[in-house]
């Protein structure tokens, strides 16, 4: 996949756990780890404003594009 989610990155930055993060996000671990792993296929516009919030950070904080 060309697009790498870094949520793994943002969250070791800000010293947060997944499950901090779920509740604050209010999705489920499982979910998040989903995203955390690489293997979503998509992501809301709401969870991202979420993420964003929570972590303090902007979308291109999370989301890379790396050509293949």
């Amino acid at each position: 996949m060309a697009i790498i989610i870094n949520v793994d990155v943002q969250l070791a930055k800000k010293k947060m756990s997944v499950t901090e993060l779920s509740e604050k996000v209010g999705i489920t671990m499982a979910n998040i780890s989903i995203l955390k792993n690489g293997k979503a296929k998509a992501i809301r516009f709401s969870t991202l404003e979420a993420i964003c919030v929570a972590l303090d950070c902007q979308p291109g904080d999370l989301l890379e594009y790396h050509p293949d």
